[in-house]
């Protein structure tokens, strides 16, 4: 049996993504790489072109499946309400394509891949480029997108297991398991602590910021 899986490592300046290809149990990296959104000033922009970005790797790979990261929720909230935008657009290419959506906390995804929920983004990566035997040419300079390509390789090492954190199936499903977040107002600051008293293991995790994805 054969399937393209797609990592996606959520941000607001820089989005990684990695794809993998997985053939008689065992996987090889197709690419990696960035969705560089810098140039874009204006918030709106930027996910326009995320949608577009996304679109256009599934229609070039036609993934089976997308793994992402979910959002941590930290102290600054309006830099979590950012990224938490960024991935929900990523989540809606996926969606209209039909593409299932499985979605992994950071802490599981390095556990998967080092055995360490503390570990760094240089572990993780070459973890990543020793067991797929990835040619130092072909690593990214970007740990977004060594980041992206650990979503994707968590979710195929979860084979025979439970798959994710949260999957979706379609927006329906999406807005039932996202009833607390979904209002005829958007999300309020007191749905925001709701979500991080209820998902205590993102906690630990720095807030990530303008400047910095992480």
């Amino acid at each position: 049996m054969e399937k393209i899986i797609l990592g996606i490592d959520p941000g607001t300046n820089l989005m990684g993504y990695g794809l993998l290809k997985v053939k008689d149990g065992k996987a090889q990296m197709l690419t990696m790489g960035v969705i560089d959104l810098r140039k874009f000033a204006d918030g709106y922009l930027k996910l326009g072109h995320i949608f577009e970005r996304v679109t256009g790797i599934i229609d070039g790979y036609l993934p089976d499946e997308l793994a992402i990261e979910a959002p941590f929720f930290g102290k600054n909230v309006q830099s979590m309400l950012k990224l938490g935008r960024a991935q929900g657009v990523a989540i809606a290419a996926a969606i209209h394509h039909g593409v299932p959506i499985h979605e992994y906390a950071p802490m599981k995804i390095k556990m998967a891949l080092t055995g360490n929920g503390n570990a760094s983004k240089e572990q993780v990566a070459g973890m990543l480029q020793r067991l797929l035997r990835i040619p130092n040419e072909e690593m990214s300079k970007f740990m977004d997108a060594t980041d992206a390509l650990a979503a994707a390789y968590c979710h195929f090492m979860q084979a025979g297991k439970p798959e994710s954190d949260v999957k979706y199936r379609g927006w329906k499903d999406f807005m039932n398991k996202n009833k607390e977040r979904i209002n005829s107002h958007g999300r309020t600051q007191k749905d925001t602590e709701k979500v991080t008293r209820e998902n205590p293991c993102h906690s630990d995790t720095k807030d990530k910021t303008e400047d910095e994805d992480d």
